[in-house]
């Protein structure tokens, strides 16, 4: 016999999954958190469910078709109420968000679906990277999913490892993380918590 009541199990298959696990872990009803790249807004609607009716999740993004799509996936879960979506890159995020956050999140690379021409770049996600540290309440948490195997991705997971490597292990605790049976050019995990 089959216990229905028991929790799904889930697939780890791949970055993100294992990423949507993490933030079932640490975050917890009232807390804030930042979206650095919409996307689809999957992960902005994964955030905005699990902060409650108390927490606060700020998305960015600088395609205005990943803000339509996110603004439509928080709309039809009623939770757009918990959701401030910014039209601008993330490196902006310290204009925008005030008071300290316990997760950042940033799957770089391209919108899935959109034109892949138009990706994260080296330069402005290190300086969100850096602007994420100052926003991190102690305990927080950063969760970056990099993803070499496109155009322009080696040059920004060469930029983004420099900055993790050059992170002070004192203050920070940083992992990478990656399925050891896929391609080398595979999406990993970065993962960053600031010490407690």
């Amino acid at each position: 016999m089959t216990n229905t009541s028991s929790p799904t199990i889930p697939a780890l298959r791949g970055p993100v999954t294992l990423s949507h696990l993490f933030l079932c872990s640490f975050i917890r009803d009232g807390d804030r958190a930042i979206d650095a790249t919409c996307g689809n807004g999957h992960d902005t609607l994964l955030l905005a469910s699990l902060v409650g009716n108390y927490g606060r999740v700020w998305g960015f993004d600088i395609q205005q078709q990943a803000i339509t799509e996110t603004v439509r996936r928080v709309t039809e879960a009623n939770l757009s109420g918990r959701v401030t979506l910014l039209h601008t890159g993330h490196e902006e995020m310290a204009r925008h968000v005030l008071s300290p956050v316990q997760v950042v999140l940033f799957n770089l690379g391209y919108r899935p679906g959109g034109d892949r021409t138009i990706i994260t770049r080296p330069d402005t996600t290190v300086v969100a990277l850096t602007l994420s540290l100052c926003l991190l309440s102690t305990g927080g948490i950063i969760i970056v999913t990099v993803y070499p195997g496109h155009e322009g991705g080696l040059a920004e997971q060469s930029a983004v490892e420099n900055w993790a490597a050059g992170l002070d292990p004192h203050s920070f605790h940083c992992w990478r993380m990656g399925q050891t049976n896929v391609a080398r050019n595979a999406p990993y995990l970065l993962f960053i918590q600031k010490s407690l």
